[in-house]
């Protein structure tokens, strides 16, 4: 159910029982009496390795446990990609703290004890070719001792403890929710409560796709870059302040809603800027529109060359315009020329495609009090200054420059 609600992220499903120790002959030979609800019965080193690995971002093979010859197939394995969102389930996930140690979220599904035992049924001899008997017998030997000596003991480090299992939707659409959280908080988030970045979804990761390839047409680049600056600055926009307002509808009756912050600029920095202002104008009917230049020798962003505000922008919001922000210096000396103008700093938006993770310090250890709005927060910045992995030089592909 979690699974099927995350349908916008890349979710995959490891299974603990993947990692059963194939048995040695002489184990197979007196299988009855082998303890597989011990932890001893899995390969714990192993299934650190695979979830280390896809956290890392890398894929992982991971073992087919053959049930009913009690071994590992040897000649396949199933291929998980890196994802969103990794989902390791087990009845012994808890057992071993190096493994609760790379969990970001630990849930207990509290399930009463006959419903237990009547899945454990239909299951080993369903889906296990195994008969009644022996399901009671192992149940009885094993499976209820390790429950009480293992199991129900790593209940206290659960974060969540759902009873009820999936018939418990209020419980599953928290932690949907909370997962949803948790994916649109990049870590320097956690840092910086000024910097946001818009919730990635499969349409927002394609278009980035799109105009990150380097053999995209300009028409494409620009269509796509148009509609991710359009996202932003709807973005943007609802960080503004609203005054409640009430109107009339049509039918007569009262409707309670917001009014629009009604001072409000665009201020481009020249030219990759000037992009955005189009998608700005769409949302904002008649919105004034400033520029500033900046020379930008060796990107240090000390000089500037030109700048046209409106008059009045000390009383005004404002939405600074940059597609890529990547050592912060430009913006920094933007953004200290809006405050000079007399622009509150707590005024000032800083709305841009993509974002380094440098850039972001530098912005923000100097102004906390500006909000910066982003859609995607990329790797770093190379020895060239250049955001990685980046789309190169905005303005030159987006206003047909880069022959």
């Amino acid at each position: 159910m979690i699974i099927q609600q995350l349908h916008d992220h890349r979710v995959v499903l490891v299974n603990q029982d993947s990692f059963y120790r194939g048995l040695t002959p002489e184990e197979s030979e007196r299988v009855h009496e082998y303890n597989f609800d011990h932890p001893d019965a899995f390969d714990t080193e192993q299934l650190l390795d695979c979830i280390k690995t896809l956290k890392s971002g890398q894929p992982y093979q991971v073992p087919i446990y053959d049930f009913k010859k009690h071994r590992r197939c040897s000649d396949s394995f199933r291929l998980v990609n890196a994802s969103d969102v990794i989902i390791l389930e087990g009845i012994l996930v808890f057992h071993d703290q190096r493994v609760r140690s790379l969990m970001n979220m630990k849930i207990f599904v509290d399930t009463d004890a006959d419903v237990r035992l009547a899945r454990r049924i239909r299951r080993d001899t369903v889906e296990r070719g195994r008969d009644l008997d022996s399901v009671l017998e192992q149940y009885a030997k094993f499976v209820k001792p390790a429950f009480d000596d293992f199991v129900l003991p790593s209940k206290k480090y659960a974060d969540v403890i759902i009873p009820r299992g999936g018939d418990n939707h209020v419980a599953i659409d928290l932690i949907v929710q909370h997962i949803h959280t948790k994916l649109g908080q990049h870590d320097l988030c956690k840092i910086y409560p000024n910097v946001y970045v818009i919730q990635s979804t499969f349409q927002i990761r394609g278009m980035h796709t799109l105009i990150r390839d380097r053999g995209i047409s300009k028409h494409d680049f620009v269509f796509y870059s148009d509609r991710l600056i359009r996202l932003v600055v709807e973005h943007g926009l609802g960080h503004l302040p609203f005054t409640e307002k009430q109107v009339v509808t049509p039918t007569g009756s009262m409707y309670t809603g917001v009014d629009f912050c009604k001072k409000l600029c665009g201020v481009s920095i020249v030219r990759s800027g000037e992009s955005m202002e189009n998608a700005l104008r769409a949302c904002c009917k008649g919105i004034k529109i400033g520029k500033i230049l900046i020379h930008r020798d060796g990107d240090n962003g000390k000089q500037l060359i030109y700048e046209k505000l409106p008059n009045d922008i000390s009383e005004r919001h404002v939405l600074l315009l940059d597609p890529v922000l990547a050592t912060g210096n430009s913006a920094n000396q933007a953004i200290q020329l809006l405050i000079e103008k007399g622009v509150p700093e707590s005024h000032i938006i800083f709305l841009n495609l993509i974002s380094a993770p440098e850039g972001i310090h530098c912005v923000c250890k100097r102004f906390p009090s500006l909000k910066i709005v982003t859609s995607e927060i990329d790797v770093a910045l190379n020895e060239e200054f250049r955001v990685i992995p980046g789309l190169g030089e905005f303005g030159d592909r987006y206003f047909g420059t880069d022959d």
